[in-house]
């Protein structure tokens, strides 16, 4: 117990650590030791942390401090303030408003209502919280190691006298990992928030990165949206302080489960704040804007941690959901019209990033439907769902990343024949595609617990969705893997020059997506059953072992198939492509036409924009999930029993 302490408290503090480090140095030799070493030490502690607590119950740790609590108001004032600054810079008024707002109301919520509320047991972890803890700190530090070679890309790209903001970039990204521990490991909800105000003040200082025009104004987005769900959070603890008198999350959660109108303002109001956080429609916009900030970024904050962060929420708050109508039906229906929406408008994007980001946002909106429905299968499903979107995601992320240094673009249109030009890359690339919509990897099988679940739940709509939804995201993802292969041609291999730190997080986390998926029966039963019979008291899912562990057998086949002959030298006679016609100059691309003229071979995807564009399809999940974000507010007010 005492060693599990340690590890939590460490986890929390050594970033904050690290982070203060990197922002004062500015030689790249040493930050490039301090980033890997802090990487591995933050990775090496989370698995202990895992490793020594497998199978483990919800564990809590007596642990409190007034004074604790005093600096988690101090930092919010804080941050708010930093907020204000800006916005006062850059004279933007919504964002100043927003901030005021929130110091005011964290003043009055500490000064007046919380001052005699005690959290005696502050942490805990239970086998949601240790999951967590592998993607944030395997996946999550990973990311940090790729991001020293592809900054220093970056910063060579950048125009001559810029400054070198790599300081502020490094210590942020630590500062990051350092909330998102605290949101995972904190029972006190005042000391959660706290986190989660750091993460969206991060997210909003790491996309504004460049300080261009477009990054200012897709900073202050984020930040406009993600303040929105801070005061949502603010709301629910106002809420607990006035009904049921206590900030720790676990006795709010068990009073939920078994007095749902008791805590229906306050699971509204903190659904809402997922919601915001996970960018579900009508708030994907700040997702979507956020895809300007340097790679690293959208793997860290946008795949594979903040937005985590959002149905990590969700997730937890899933047995309230279960038996809170209000709530659950909000946190449905948002969840899948985003799924299905954003998988449509998917379609029409030939920007990578933009397909990722889409592709982020509809599986997040699969997530929170799941977390509605709120039975154990929904929540057995989510948590794979959240393991592998983490994982894939951001190999995909820092693949797309790595290509456009290369190939000088993240148009899927301009990675024909990447499997020539970048071939070790390309093969991440695929593998992180596969699995995100093929058997037998286990995003699918996540998907496959989803619909089981939908079906047992009686949730017609969902199922519905999820049918529609998945074939527009299969729709998608078979477009850019056609791409990669791409017509025929002899393109200059450009992978020799990709940074060794971009290779070893690559390779990291293509290891940890194949190993998720062969040793997802062990997942299972040493994380996510333990987290859901200590919840529900019975198992959380209907697949058969046997057929999970042949799924798993599956997946080493394919990845055999996929990587054999890497590096190997092709041998062979080339000969003349043939294209219905002789080819002209040596030119694998061209030839003669039938009038005896010279064309220029060429596939390109069909986006069809008229029928699954943004402008088309957007509008129309706005203003149905706005329409019922305010009915669920209504309703819950009016079922929320409020005592002065």
């Amino acid at each position: 117990m005492e060693l599990s302490l340690g590890l939590l408290g460490f986890l929390i503090v050594f970033p904050l650590v690290v982070a203060a480090v990197l922002l004062v140095v500015r030689q790249e030799a040493p930050r490039r030791v301090v980033v890997i070493a802090a990487a591995v030490v933050i990775a090496l502690a989370s698995v202990a942390l895992v490793i020594m607590n497998l199978g483990a119950s919800t564990t809590l740790f007596e642990f409190q401090s007034e004074a604790l609590d005093f600096v988690c108001t101090g930092v919010s004032a804080a941050i708010a303030a930093v907020v204000i600054g800006f916005a006062v810079r850059y004279k933007n008024l919504w964002a100043a408003v927003l901030a005021a707002v929130q110091i005011a109301g964290t003043l009055v919520l500490e000064f007046v209502f919380a001052h005699e509320i005690e959290v005696p047991y502050g942490l805990y972890f239970d086998s949601l919280s240790l999951l967590m803890t592998l993607i944030i700190g395997v996946v999550g530090s990973g990311i940090c190691v790729y991001a020293l070679g592809y900054m220093e890309d970056f910063q060579a790209h950048e125009p001559e006298g810029a400054p070198d903001r790599r300081p502020l970039f490094f210590a942020l990204m630590f500062a990051f990992l350092s909330a998102m521990y605290v949101i995972v490991f904190a029972n006190n909800m005042e000391w959660m928030f706290t986190g989660w105000e750091v993460t969206t003040v991060c997210s909003f200082l790491l996309i504004g990165y460049t300080r261009t025009d477009e990054a200012i104004a897709n900073a202050f987005r984020q930040i406009i949206m993600n303040l929105a769900g801070g005061l949502g959070f603010l709301v629910a603890l106002y809420s607990c302080a006035i009904t049921v008198g206590t900030f720790s999350f676990l006795d709010f959660l068990v009073i939920g489960a078994n007095n749902p109108a008791l805590v229906t303002l306050a699971a509204c109001a903190l659904a809402f704040a997922g919601i915001t956080k996970a960018a579900q429609m009508p708030f994907q916009t700040w997702l979507l804007g956020a895809m300007v900030a340097p790679t690293p970024t959208s793997a860290l904050l946008h795949s594979s941690t903040m937005v985590k962060a959002g149905v990590f929420l969700l997730v937890k708050l899933a047995p309230i959901f279960h038996v809170a109508p209000a709530p659950s039906v909000m946190v449905m229906l948002v969840g899948g019209i985003t799924f299905a929406l954003c998988s449509f408008m998917a379609v029409s994007q030939s920007n990578a990033k933009r397909v990722l980001a889409y592709s982020t946002i509809a599986n997040l909106g699969l997530i929170c439907a799941c977390a509605g429905v709120g039975t154990p299968e929904a929540v057995w499903a989510a948590s794979f769902l959240i393991l592998f979107h983490a994982v894939a995601k951001s190999l995909l992320f820092l693949c797309v990343g790595t290509a456009e240094h290369h190939i000088g673009s993240r148009d899927i249109e301009d990675m024909d024949l990447l499997f020539d030009r970048m071939p070790r890359l390309a093969r991440f690339m695929m593998l992180g595609i596969m699995c995100m919509f093929i058997a037998p990897f286990g995003m699918l099988m996540a998907k496959w617990a989803t619909l089981v679940s939908f079906v047992d739940s009686g949730q017609v709509a969902l199922v519905v969705i999820l049918a529609f939804g998945s074939a527009a995201t299969f729709m998608f993802w078979a477009k850019w893997l056609g791409k990669l292969a791409g017509i025929a041609g002899e393109p200059e291999n450009v992978e020799a020059t990709v940074k060794p730190t971009e290779w070893a997080s690559l390779l990291l986390m293509a290891c940890l997506l194949v190993l998720g998926c062969v040793f997802l029966p062990v997942v299972s039963a040493a994380l996510v059953e333990p987290y859901i019979a200590s919840v529900y008291g019975v198992p959380g899912q209907d697949i058969a072992t046997d057929n999970l562990w042949l799924a798993s057998i599956c997946t080493v086949v394919v990845v055999l198939v996929l990587f054999a002959g890497v590096g190997a030298r092709q041998r062979g006679r080339r000969v003349d492509v043939y294209l219905a016609g002789v080819s002209r100059d040596g030119e694998a691309r061209s030839f003669q036409n039938a009038l005896s003229g010279t064309a220029e071979a060429s596939a390109r995807n069909w986006y069809m924009e008229s029928i699954f564009g943004e402008a088309r399809i957007a509008p129309v999940g706005v203003v149905f999930n706005a329409l019922i974000i305010v009915a669920a507010f209504a309703v819950s007010f009016v079922a929320t029993p409020i005592v002065f």
